[in-house]
């Protein structure tokens, strides 16, 4: 962390450090006298008091039908973000009534009178005078001497404003929409040190694990937010400020700023446009946050032991999701036990096998790759493989699942507790589960066999149904075990996709022995083949997979997975393998045009319109990836030589050899760092979860390349500062030379307008923070101009980090 000196801050930070409120006599705001209430009404939107410039209101907040929260919010914004509030943990019925009263006490009381919470007051009740919402965001109860009795900036929920000190410990709000106290502390500890901290047993709060600490310890005792938007720490007694946390944040005189220890127990701080006009992905904007430096990446490992359930509740499991927070799910025959809340758990939508008279040959398992319940263990077992593993767990009718790995085996008793899902464990998790067709389903009760002429006739039919499906499944398992015979090796269940099976016989035939080559790479090479009956000129391509190892069969199989159940007109499509050791390949549509990198970088440059059609082409494919397949696709290795130009020059994307897939509860997920230099996002190198903006990022650099007909690194460049192209990029987009990117293309020149969108859009799309690019779809809209493009910021300006 900096050191500043005291002359930079002190006459900015004396009424801070010395403990008074930011506001004076002559500071204008709103009186509120006494015997001024306000009333809880359903729809009522006057239900509250604004601070002297509208920024803030403190009042009423209606949630749901008739429930209501005594709050402060940002009231300017069409999003009524709230600062704090007072009964967070019971919301106030319709009716009810805060009152300053003429006895100069502020409560808060329910439609009969009695009190749901009141200013604590102390040795101060019944000396207010007055009341008033501060344009600070700070509500005050004063004396008739001005003197300030009772504010909220003492008594903090879950935010800090501009000129706050923190003064009470940060409670986490429960979820995004809940309000009441969460899982999660933020406090600073008598040494210096902030912590983010989990209490393990709720409501006690008893802190059981440090989820994060800042190391400042010694530096000293009051965490203050600054006029200017810093956040630093303080010694607090008039002297030197020591500790900057936080510093070339927006100012605040252009945007609100807020900071709080959000539900995922991470404390951010966030700004917000205060002209309206942003159009960016989120308006509140990360500006700094403890996660960028010493906050542990993964909170589902983390939190992994104690009393509690983890980050998420008994019997589900934690993934991360978007912005490192937390996804809870249940396994495969749970349901959540509120669907409205996905942090109170799961539980079983079976009958759990009793230790009387129920079969071990009644349930079966669910798998789930990569995840443990590590505070669940109740026996284990080592030098043991997977099958005795389940046996043994089938047979013990207080097993509810056992988690496998290596030759290791765990037990896990109810309720299991802190699961999760860690893509850097190499096990498995085995959940124990009633069969489908088991009578002790709590959805289907035991019934009695009823003798009836219509169910036998119906039972004949399912009969006879189920003996022509055994019948075709045993000629096709014939068929399949034939096929390994021949040197077939297991593949993932694509065969039932339209795909055709080639040997390497025809292959080797259809290419000539190999002969004529388009294209190679790190570990596959292209040969033009000629095949009948599979497209309508014959002409394929032939991907030959170069090194057969592990890694290259995993490869492979992820091309075969991600391309297979794909059907776009913007990427190339798919016609068969040959899965014959050691020969792997796959049989693709042939590409007359060749790659993008060789029309673009060529001899013969494309035009302006065509490079545009190109644009739009890999943006809807890309699209259809992320966003409209069953199984979401990330690429991880957009660039020109993986876009294809079929015989109208449309783009096709091709070569998933690198493509992640995503479960269904995915959003993001951890990989080693894949891709191409150059096209590669900052996130790759930073450990972080991977997600869909990884190819946006790609697209950004690809966008630049494309509008300037350049690579995106040239050491050959005119001016050493154009040898990077983002950055030369930007400098001109800043400058507002953008006219020198394209100084050589009469066609693009005449169309400025579109070039200076396009860059725009590259921008957003290369931002430093992934959450600050768009998704494919707005890049979509704001390309076509369905949308309106704001001014994108330096790509690098809004990572920070504690200092």
């Amino acid at each position: 962390m900096a050191s500043v000196h005291i002359s930079s801050y002190f006459f900015l930070l004396l009424p801070l450090l010395l403990g008074f409120p930011f506001f004076s006599n002559s500071q204008p705001y709103k009186n509120i006298t006494r015997d001024s209430s306000l009333t809880a009404q359903n729809n009522n939107n006057d239900s509250y008091w604004p601070s002297q410039s509208g920024d803030f209101a403190f009042g009423f907040l209606q949630f749901g039908s008739d429930r209501f929260l005594l709050a402060i919010w940002f009231n300017k914004i069409p999003e009524k973000t709230v600062v704090w509030s007072a009964n967070r943990d019971g919301l106030a019925p319709g009716g009810s009534r805060v009152h300053l009263t003429n006895h100069g006490q502020f409560v808060l009381n329910d439609p009969e009178g009695r009190p749901i919470w009141s200013a604590n007051l102390g040795d101060n009740a019944g000396s207010v005078s007055y009341a008033a919402m501060l344009d600070s965001g700070n509500f005050i109860l004063a004396g008739s001497d001005s003197q300030v009795l009772w504010q909220s900036f003492d008594y903090s929920t879950d935010t800090i404003l501009p000129t706050q000190i923190m003064k009470a410990d940060l409670i986490s709000s429960y979820s995004e929409t809940n309000y009441s106290k969460g899982r999660f502390l933020f406090s600073m500890t008598g040494e210096g040190n902030l912590v983010s901290a989990y209490p393990s047993i709720i409501p006690m709060r008893r802190t059981a694990t440090l989820y994060w600490k800042s190391d400042t310890q010694g530096s000293g005792f009051q965490l203050v937010f600054n006029l200017s938007g810093s956040i630093y720490i303080s010694e607090g007694n008039g002297g030197r400020v020591v500790k900057v946390l936080t510093n070339n944040t927006p100012s605040t005189k252009d945007f609100y700023h807020r900071a709080l220890l959000e539900y995922d127990g991470v404390f951010r701080q966030y700004v917000y446009p205060k002209n309206g006009n942003d159009t960016s992905p989120s308006p509140w904007r990360k500006a700094w946050s403890q996660v960028s430096n010493s906050i542990p990446p993964n909170i589902c490992v983390t939190i992994n032991d104690g009393i509690g359930s983890g980050a998420c509740g008994f019997n589900s499991y934690c993934s991360l999701g978007d912005n490192q927070r937390p996804v809870c799910s249940c396994p495969h025959g749970y349901e959540r036990i509120d669907p409205n809340d996905e942090a109170k758990g799961c539980k079983p939508s079976f009958v759990p096998q009793s230790c009387g008279n129920n079969s071990s040959s009644d349930f079966e398992f669910v798998s789930i790759e990569y995840s443990d319940w590590p505070s669940s263990d109740y026996e284990a077992f080592s030098e043991v493989n997977e099958d005795w593993c389940r046996r043994v767990c089938l047979e013990d009718c207080f097993c509810a699942a056992v988690v496998f790995r290596g030759n290791n085996c765990w037990k896990k008793r109810f309720p299991l507790s802190f699961g999760r899902v860690d893509l850097e464990f190499t096990g498995k998790a085995l959940i124990k589960v009633r069969k489908d067709n088991s009578t002790f389903k709590l959805d289907h009760p035991i019934k009695k066999v009823v003798k009836d002429k219509t169910l036998i006739v119906i039972g004949s039919i399912l009969l006879g149904a189920f003996g022509f499906l055994f019948a075709t499944f045993f000629i096709a398992y014939q068929f399949y075990i034939k096929r390994r015979k021949l040197g077939m090796v297991e593949m993932p269940p694509v065969l039932g996709l339209n795909l055709r099976i080639f040997s390497y016989e025809e292959l080797n035939k259809a290419t000539a022995g190999f002969k004529e080559q388009l294209g190679s790479g790190a570990s596959a090479t292209v040969y033009k083949g000629i095949v009948d009956d599979c497209v309508d000129n014959n002409l394929v391509a032939v991907k030959k997979l170069n090194n057969v190892v592990e890694e290259g069969e995993q490869e492979f199989k992820a091309e075969v997975r991600a391309i297979a159940g794909t059907n776009h007109k913007n990427l190339v499509q798919l016609l068969g393998f040959c899965n014959e050791e050691p020969h792997r390949m796959l049989v693709c549509e042939y590409m007359k045009n060749g790659s993008l990198a060789d029309f673009l970088f060529g001899s013969s440059k494309p035009n302006w319109y065509q490079r545009i059609q190109v644009v739009l082409g890999t943006a809807r494919g890309l699209c259809y990836l992320h966003e409209e397949c069953d199984t979401q696709i990330i690429h991880c290795d957009i660039k020109p030589q993986n876009i294809l130009l079929d015989d109208s020059l449309a783009a096709r994307i091709s070569d998933f050899g690198l493509a992640k897939l995503l479960n269904k509860n995915q959003t993001r997920t951890m990989t080693a760092i894949r891709g191409t230099k150059g096209y590669v996002a900052p996130e790759w190198f930073r450990s972080l979860p991977i997600t869909t903006k990884v190819d946006v990022y790609s697209f950004g650099i690809l966008l630049l390349e494309i509008v300037c007909c350049r690579k995106s690194f040239e050491a050959e460049a005119e001016k050493e500062d154009e040898m990077v192209l983002a950055d030369w990029a930007y400098d001109c987009f800043k400058e507002r030379k953008v006219e020198l990117l394209v100084k050589n293309d009469e066609e693009a020149k005449e169309d400025m307008k579109k070039v200076e969108r396009f860059v725009m859009i590259a921008i957003w799309c290369i931002q430093e923070e992934p959450s600050f690019r768009p998704t494919m779809t707005k890049v979509i809209q704001m390309l076509e101009g369905a949308i309106q493009v704001s001014t994108p910021p330096d790509p690098s300006s809004f990572i920070t980090s504690i200092m």
